[in-house]
C-alpha cells in the first residue's frame, strides 16, 4: 500500500490500476469509482483495521474490455504494471506507470472508433489570437494552426477535439471566447512559453532549427505544437517514431464555412438523437483510413479546381470500370487499417495477430497496384506506394499465420526461424507425447477406465482417479488432494517429465519474445513508407466510395465554370431523398444563381412546403461538388464557392 500511494501522488486526477498478480486492482475513491462505472464488485482490503480501504478489480486479461469503459466515462486512466519477474525478486516487485490513457491520448482498440480520428489538441490565446495544434496519436496525424476565434473555433468543430489542452489562467477567457462545452484539461502556464517548445520540438524531430516546420514568427502555433509533445511525455509516450510530420493546416485551400453552418447542415453530427447526416448517408468506404479521410473531406471542400477535377476524374474511372471497381472493391475490403497498425509499431504495442493483418493488409495492396496500374487518372495516387514484397515474405517467413493475440498464448514465432526454438518445441512435445504413453500404459496396468493427466500451478503435473476406482490405486502413487467425487496423485516419473516439459516450454516463451522484438525492429524503418501507403489506400477507396454512391443513387458529375454562376437542373437533396418511401421520391428543383441577373432568391412558402430543405440542398451540392464527388441532380455548372453560410 505504501507503494501504491507513491505511485497514486502523481497521478491525483487519474484512476490508477494497479497491477497484483494476475489482476489490476483500485483503492479508496479510485475503487469506488471503478466499481460504479464497470459494475464490479467494491470490497474491502483489511477490514476492520486501521488500514482499511476500498478495493475493486479485474482480472489483467480483461483489461481490453474495461479500460475502454473507463475512458469512455471521462476518465484518465494510469496503468501500473510490474517492471520485473516477481520469480526473480525476493522483496516486493518493483512497479511503475507504463502509461496514461486519456480521452485524448489513447491507442485503445475499444477506445478508439475505427472511422473517426481521436484528436487531442492545446490552445494558447494572445490578445485576439489563437495557436492551435492537433495530433492523432493513434494515425501519426500532426497538424498546427493559428487564426482568429471564429477561424479555431470552426476547425475544433469540425475535428471533434476529444481533449483541449490549456494554460490554467486562460482557461476562464477561452471557455467564453469558444464555449464551455469543449473538453478543456488544464496544465500548468509554464509548459505554454516558446523557447521550451523550440526546445521540444528539435529534440523531438533531431534538427537543429524550426524554419522547415514554418513557425516564421507563428509563436502562439509553435507553442501549442510544443505544449502537446510535453503532454505526450507526460502521459508516458516516449516511443513515436510515427510523428514524423508536422504541417501548417491551411484554411485558404478549402471552403471557409463557420460552425453554426458545419452544425446546420449536419455534416458529421446530428442535431437529435434521430437525424440522419451526409456523413451517413454518403459513406460507401470499405476500409476504417478511408472513413477516417471522408470526415475530414467533408468539412474541408476544395476551392481549387485542378485539385477537384483530379478527384472527379478517379471517381468517373471507377464509375465506367464496373468490373475493375468491383475487384478494387473486393481489396479494400479485406484491408485492416494500416495506419493504426503502424503506429502500434512505432509505439511498441503490437501483437503477434495484428503483425499478421498487416501482412495480409500489404497483400491486398500489392494486388490493388498490379490491377489499376494502367488507370490513368488513379496513376499519381498510386505512384508513391513503396514495392513491400519483401516486407511481406519477411513477416511470412518469421510469424505463424495462425500466431496469437497473446504471446505465449499458442505459436508465433515459425518453424525454421530458430534451430534452438524447433529443438525445444520437439522436446516439449516429445514430454507430452510420452505423457499419452504414461497414461495409456496406467491405464491398462491399473484397469482404471476414467484415468486424467492434468496440470495446475500448484501441483504441476497430477493423475486424477475418480472415487468410484480408488481401491485400484497402486501403493507407489502420492496422495496430493482431495475432490468430492475424485483423488489426485503425482508419481516420481511424472515429475521427471514436468521439469522436462516445463522447462522447455519456459525457455520458449523467452525465446519467442525475443525473437518477436527482433521483427518489430525490422519494421520500424519501415513506418513512413507504410504511412505513405496508407494515406494513397485511404484517398483511393474514399473515390471508389464516391463511384458506388454515384451508382447507387443516379448522380452526375459536377462541370466547373471559370464565371461566379450555379446552376442546378433537376437537383435534389442528398439526405432527405434517401429516407422517403420508394413510392414517394423527392421532388427535383432547378436553381440558378450568378452575380449580374440573379444574385439573390428569396423563397415563400407556407411550413413544412420545403424551403429550407432547398436552401440545404443547394448548400449540400456545391459541397459535394467541391469535396470531388458526383452529386445529386440531372446537371450542375458552378464556378468555385470560397464560403458557404446557412
Amino acid at each position: 500500500m505504501k507503494q501504491y500511494n507513491q505511485i497514486k501522488v502523481k497521478y491525483p486526477d487519474a484512476i490508477l490500476l494497479f497491477r497484483v498478480g494476475d489482476f489490476y486492482e483500485t483503492f479508496g475513491q479510485d475503487a469506488v469509482k471503478a466499481a460504479r462505472i464497470l459494475g464490479i464488485l467494491l470490497t474491502k482490503r483489511g477490514a476492520g483495521s486501521t488500514s482499511e480501504t476500498q478495493l475493486a478489480g479485474f482480472p489483467h486479461h480483461s483489461l481490453h474490455t474495461y479500460l475502454p469503459k473507463l475512458v469512455r466515462a471521462g476518465q484518465r486512466v494510469a496503468i501500473c504494471d510490474q517492471l520485473e519477474d516477481p520469480k526473480l525478486t525476493k522483496k516486493i516487485v518493483k512497479r511503475g506507470v507504463t502509461e496514461l490513457v486519456t480521452p485524448g491520448v489513447t491507442l485503445t482498440d475499444g477506445v478508439l472508433d475505427e472511422k473517426s480520428n481521436n484528436f487531442l489538441g492545446a490552445l494558447y490565446l494572445q490578445q485576439t489570437s489563437l495557436g492551435f495544434a492537433y495530433l492523432d496519436i493513434s494515425t501519426g496525424e500532426f497538424q498546427w494552426a493559428e487564426g482568429g476565434t471564429s477561424e479555431i473555433a470552426a476547425l475544433l468543430q469540425q475535428l471533434e477535439v476529444k481533449e483541449l489542452l490549456v494554460a490554467k489562467p486562460q482557461r476562464k477567457s477561452l471557455a467564453t471566447l469558444l464555449g464551455d462545452g469543449l473538453p478543456f484539461f488544464v496544465l500548468e502556464d509554464w509548459v505554454f512559453q516558446s523557447e521550451y517548445a523550440s526546445e521540444k520540438l528539435m529534440q523531438h524531430f533531431g534538427v537543429k532549427t524550426l524554419k522547415g516546420f514554418g513557425f516564421d514568427g507563428a509563436d502562439l502555433g509553435l507553442i501549442a505544437t510544443g505544449v502537446i509533445l510535453h503532454y505526450l511525455q507526460e502521459t508516458e509516450h516516449a516511443k513515436l517514431g510515427h510523428l514524423a510530420q508536422l504541417k501548417r493546416h491551411n484554411p485558404q485551400q478549402q471552403i471557409w464555412m463557420d460552425r453554426f453552418t458545419v452544425r446546420n447542415l449536419e455534416l458529421i453530427s446530428p442535431n437529435a438523437p434521430e437525424a440522419i447526416t451526409l456523413l451517413d448517408v454518403i459513406d460507401h468506404t470499405a476500409t476504417a483510413m478511408g472513413g477516417r479521410l471522408l470526415r475530414r473531406w467533408i468539412t474541408a471542400p476544395l476551392t481549387d479546381v485542378e485539385r477537384i477535377n483530379k478527384r472527379l476524374d478517379g471517381v468517373s474511372y471507377f464509375t465506367q470500370n464496373t468490373t475493375l471497381h468491383e475487384q478494387a472493391l473486393s481489396c479494400f475490403k479485406q484491408m485492416n487499417d494500416v495506419e493504426r497498425l503502424v503506429a502500434k509499431i512505432a509505439t511498441g504495442r503490437i501483437n503477434p495477430k495484428e503483425v499478421n493483418a498487416l501482412k495480409l493488409a500489404l497483400v491486398q495492396t500489392t494486388k490493388l497496384t498490379a490491377l489499376l496500374s494502367d488507370a490513368a487518372p488513379i496513376a499519381p495516387l498510386l505512384a508513391p506506394i513503396d514495392n513491400n514484397a519483401k516486407l511481406q515474405e519477411h513477416i511470412a517467413s518469421w510469424l505463424d499465420p495462425e500466431a496469437p493475440t497473446q504471446l505465449g498464448k499458442g505459436v508465433t514465432i515459425a518453424a525454421g526461424v530458430s534451430e534452438e526454438l524447433d529443438d525445444l518445441r520437439a522436446l516439449a512435445q516429445g514430454g507430452r507425447d510420452t505423457l499419452d504413453a504414461m497414461l495409456e500404459r496406467e491405464t491398462e496396468r491399473t484397469g482404471i477406465p476414467s484415468l486424467k493427466i492434468a496440470f495446475n500451478n500448484v501441483f504441476g503435473y497430477y493423475i486424477e482417479v475418480r472415487n468410484l476406482h480408488k481401491d485400484k490405486v497402486p501403493e507407489e502413487w502420492v496422495r496430493k488432494q482431495t475432490l468430492v467425487n475424485a483423488e489426485r496423485y503425482i508419481t516420481d516419473e511424472l515429475k521427471s517429465y514436468e521439469t522436462k516439459i516445463l522447462g522447455a516450454e519456459e525457455r520458449i516463451s523467452v525465446l519467442e519474445l525475443q525473437l518477436f522484438q527482433e521483427l518489430i525492429q525490422y519494421l520500424v524503418p519501415h513506418i513512413q513508407s507504410l504511412q505513405t501507403t496508407a494515406r494513397c489506400v485511404a484517398q483511393l477507396d474514399v473515390l471508389s466510395g464516391f463511384a458506388s454512391l454515384a451508382t447507387k443513387q443516379k448522380y452526375c458529375r459536377p462541370e466547373f465554370v471559370s464565371n461566379a454562376s450555379l446552376e442546378i437542373i433537376q437537383g435534389r437533396h442528398t439526405v432527405i431523398e434517401q429516407q422517403l418511401p420508394h413510392e414517394s421520391p423527392y421532388i427535383p428543383n432547378d436553381l440558378y444563381l450568378d452575380n449580374d441577373e440573379q444574385q439573390i432568391i428569396m423563397i415563400t412558402g407556407p411550413n413544412m412546403s420545403g424551403k429550407s430543405a432547398i436552401l440545404r440542398q443547394t448548400a449540400l451540392i456545391v459541397l459535394l461538388a467541391q469535396m470531388g464527388s458526383y452529386v445529386p441532380a440531372t446537371e450542375v455548372r458552378m464556378g468555385i464557392v470560397d464560403k458557404l453560410f446557412t
